[in-house]
């Protein structure tokens, strides 16, 4: 199984420390809220750490309203003057005794790639996909790392990553 601590660049910060005044935004669910709310806390802190400015942050009922929710808050913003450098999603899809876990995770997926490929600034893919909530937990400080403040790093590696290629 992937651990955080064992991707040492993952975990390095140092070209962070200049990045000024990033602009994120989240997506979250409301489903599975005690997990999801522990994901956007960890990011919300790693954020400020670097202080990165969440410049909006909505709701959508599940993951599969995700990518929708994520195209809707880039059209709102691609016509103001401060728009997002990055969009996180977040959601937790936990495996129950139906096929839904399958069809959800891969919908959420697919939508957030499609995305990337679309959008002029990169989604952030923080997701679990669990089988069971105490995974979520695992994840979220526990032996695997917080994946809540890893989206973060992501999304202001990817927003350092896009301002070198257009400066």
């Amino acid at each position: 199984m992937a651990q955080s601590q064992n991707s040492i660049s993952l975990q390095d910060t140092e070209q962070l420390k200049d990045l000024k005044l990033a602009r994120v935004a989240i997506v979250h669910t409301e489903w599975n809220d005690k997990i999801v709310r522990e994901l956007k806390n960890g990011c919300e802190g790693m954020l400020h750490r670097f202080g990165a400015d969440i410049i909006d942050n909505i709701a959508v009922p599940g993951c599969f309203e995700l990518p929708f929710g994520c195209r809707q808050l880039w059209q709102y913003h691609e016509k103001k003057t401060e728009m997002p450098e990055a969009i996180i999603a977040f959601g937790a899809v936990i495996r129950g005794g139906t096929p839904h876990f399958e069809y959800v995770s891969k919908a959420v997926t697919d939508g957030i790639l499609q995305l990337n490929l679309t959008l002029p600034i990169p989604v952030i893919f923080g997701v679990l996909t669990l089988d069971n909530e105490e995974q979520a937990w695992e994840r979220l400080g526990g032996e695997h790392g917080h994946k809540g403040e890893e989206a973060a790093l992501a999304a202001l590696k990817m927003i350092r990553m896009c301002r070198m290629k257009t400066a």
